[in-house]
């Protein structure tokens, strides 16, 4: 059989993109072996692209005993030896390795990045007899032909180890700490309740949930205090503006005075301030930034953002989403993209503006990433249509990419004094007066505008009104998904592309009560309890900014990874064994919190008929289906019942139906978007049942 080279890649997507692009007649042919495909090219000679399944390597431990600990030996293995439904992966390995026999040269083209670089490296070792010392590498920041042509023309020579070595101590110090923390967690509240739930808790979820701790906590001490605030409704020559005293007052009998001394119609101009500025173009799209973004915007959670980008990702629409990056090498083509865009009707306008100007350089950041570049639009039309996420994700990316090529836009700030009795009320608002980068990041500008009146100083004005209103201070605010996330990004723990998945964990494990607005469960509080009181330093961000450190300067070649595995196995020694030694007492407090967790999870609300039941979700003895009963109706004191569907994760909602009072609930499904659902069968907003809500006891 004809020698040939062997590309390995990350997912099916990307190995159809990757073998149609370098097939000399884009026409690449497409095999499938015991249900895995692969593609067959040619270009200077046979090519066969075949892709992976993300990491198809884990760490595992060398031990059988899933439940002893401390454990500290452990060894890269297929994920089908180690994880529960992962027996594809079995059959997807053996299939590449019979591809790689008679490969003569061999390319990793997963992406370019720390997960990537392990997927690839692992593959290459493991699955295909130690080729990863002589493999070449692709590097590309997206999936267009002509890129992907580029980066096989010019292959990098071998693979970036240091990069690898880095990743490969990432992953294994989060096993060792998320494995060894996790069952003394979990050992604990068995052997306390008898009854098993896991519990985990690793080197990022620790001080993340510690975040949400220490603000809760601020929230449920805080002692609000009262204050007044005054103001003064101004007419100026025919409109009404909201003037506000100086300063707020803390006494009411201040604010009284003040408002007794303002009785009166007559005021003055006593000082007029205005300064011009320039704000500057927002800087092109990180990771970070565009999850945020796309929370404020679309309240789209950061899992679900890095989803749609990489889905836009593999579709050739945009770069690698993955990125730190703030910047936007020429390399990439700035007017060529500019051009594709303004074929595009929703563009064109901004896209030609942007292209007449003498010279098109963007506004960056400081924040770089060997790697990738910030992320921005291919500027090629989708092949098939995108649903109303991905649409909105692409326009918000394209627009932040045309809007950090404007000119900084001109706004200016007035500040008008009036003097009412020798009291001072100002009126303050700020003003766009050329929109510069504003017009090609509409309508995603969140900036308050508000047209300041024309006055002098002297000019005599009239009163309409003077008021004083009672308020009190209010606590900090919970953390939501986007704030979380900038709190993780600030205190630089986990990574651009672990994040997300951390702080879905966190909602997954039912340590917060929300998916929203962060509250921290019962769970979650004795959970990061326990860990402070035993192992202080697992819940601290110093302890994992000093991980992270070590790895990049493993990824710089300036550190080891043997010593940095050693030094952080040495940190979480005595951690494990505090832990032990004090598993009796940690165990009850977990398992009292698993308990009241459990009975939260099934509680919908007030039983509406008897005064000391509770609505539950219940299943009936003779059939086994799910309904909502009163906690009392096996006991035959109350018969109030509501059907529930059958299919999907139930989840109550602090609300009632504003139609007819009844509780409501969320009806997780995995394919179908959540079910927002009123219990009340007979409500009169619902015309039609679901047929999965027909079903009850």
């Amino acid at each position: 059989m004809e020698k040939y080279t062997l590309i390995i890649t990350e997912k099916p997507d990307a190995a159809k993109r990757i073998a149609m692009a370098l097939d000399c007649n884009g026409n690449a042919g497409r095999n499938v072996i015991h249900g895995v495909p692969y593609y067959q090219a040619y270009r200077d000679s046979a090519i066969i692209v075949v892709p992976a399944l993300g990491h198809m390597y884990t760490v595992a431990s060398k031990e059988k005993n899933s439940n002893e600990y401390p454990v500290f030996d452990y060894r890269w293995v297929p994920r089908y030896m180690a994880e529960k439904g992962a027996s594809k992966i079995r059959l997807w390995l053996a299939v590449i390795a019979k591809l790689s026999e008679n490969a003569d040269i061999f390319v990793d083209a997963c992406d370019f990045d720390i997960e990537g670089s392990i997927i690839g490296y692992c593959l290459l070792k493991y699955a295909c007899g130690n080729k990863e010392q002589t493999a070449k590498r692709m590097k590309y920041s997206t999936l267009t032909t002509e890129e992907l042509q580029e980066s096989y023309a010019n292959m990098l020579p071998n693979l970036d180890f240091a990069l690898v070595n880095a990743g490969l101590t990432r992953h294994e110090i989060d096993w060792v700490y998320g494995i060894n923390l996790s069952r003394a967690l979990t050992a604990a509240a068995k052997n306390s309740s008898g009854q098993y739930a896991t519990i985990s808790t690793g080197r990022v979820q620790g001080p993340t949930l510690k975040f949400l701790k220490d603000r809760e906590k601020a929230i449920n001490s805080f002692a609000p205090t009262p204050y007044w605030t005054i103001r003064a409704r101004i007419c100026i020559e025919g409109t009404v503006y909201p003037f506000e005293y100086e300063k707020t007052l803390q006494k009411k009998h201040e604010a009284t005075a003040i408002v007794d001394g303002c009785r009166t119609k007559e005021g003055q101009i006593k000082k007029v301030s205005i300064v011009q500025f320039g704000q500057k173009p927002p800087f092109p799209f990180d990771m970070g930034a565009l999850q945020s973004e796309a929370y404020r915007i679309f309240h789209y959670s950061p899992m679900r953002t890095s989803n749609i980008a990489q889905h836009l990702y593999i579709e050739a629409l945009i770069s690698y989403p993955r990125t730190n990056s703030q910047k936007l090498p020429p390399q990439i083509g700035y007017v060529q993209i500019l051009r594709k865009l303004g074929k595009l009707p929703a563009y064109s306008k901004t896209a030609t503006k942007l292209l007449s100007k003498s010279t098109v350089k963007p506004y960056e950041g400081v924040k770089s990433d060997p790697a990738h570049p910030a992320i921005y639009p291919t500027g090629n039309l989708p092949e098939k249509p995108l649903g109303i996420p991905e649409r909105n994700v692409l326009d918000l990316i394209v627009r932040r990419f045309m809007s950090v090529f404007g000119e900084p836009a001109t706004r200016q700030s007035t500040k008008v004094v009036v003097d009412i009795r020798c009291n001072n009320f100002i009126f303050s608002t700020t003003q766009t007066l050329q929109e510069g980068w504003i017009e090609f990041y509409k309508p995603y500008v969140d900036l308050k505008d508000r047209m300041a009146p024309s006055v002098v100083e002297g000019q005599e004005v009239e009163a309409k009104s003077v008021t004083c209103k009672e308020s009190q201070t209010k606590p900090p605010p919970r953390y939501n998904p986007r704030t979380l996330l900038m709190k993780m990004e600030k205190e630089e723990i986990g990574t651009k592309a672990t994040r997300a998945a951390i702080i879905q964990t966190l909602i997954n494990r039912k340590y917060l009560n929300s998916s929203d607005c962060f509250s921290v469960s019962r769970l979650g509080f004795e959970v990061i309890d326990v860990l402070e009181k035993y192992c202080p330093s697992i819940t601290l961000p110093k302890l994992t900014k000093q991980i992270e450190a070590e790895m990049n300067r493993i990824q710089e070649g300036i550190q080891t990874k043997e010593v940095v595995l050693q030094d952080a196995i040495e940190t979480l020694r005595p951690a494990i064994s505090e832990l032990k030694t004090n598993q009796s007492v940690v165990g009850s407090k977990l398992s009292e919190a698993l308990n009241k967790s459990r009975e939260e999870q099934r509680t919908i609300g007030i039983c509406p008929k008897c005064s000391d039941g509770k609505l539950v979700i219940l299943r009936s003895r003779k059939t086994g289906k799910r309904f909502v009963g009163c906690s009392n109706y096996f006991k035959t004191k109350c018969n109030v019942t509501f059907p529930l569907p059958q299919v999907g994760t139930i989840k109550p909602l602090a609300s009632q139906c504003k139609n007819c009072g009844s509780p409501e609930i969320y009806v997780l499904r995995n394919t179908r978007k959540p079910w927002h659902l009123c219990l009340n069968p007979n409500c009169p907003t619902k015309q039609t049942m679901d047929k999965a809500v027909a079903s009850n006891t």
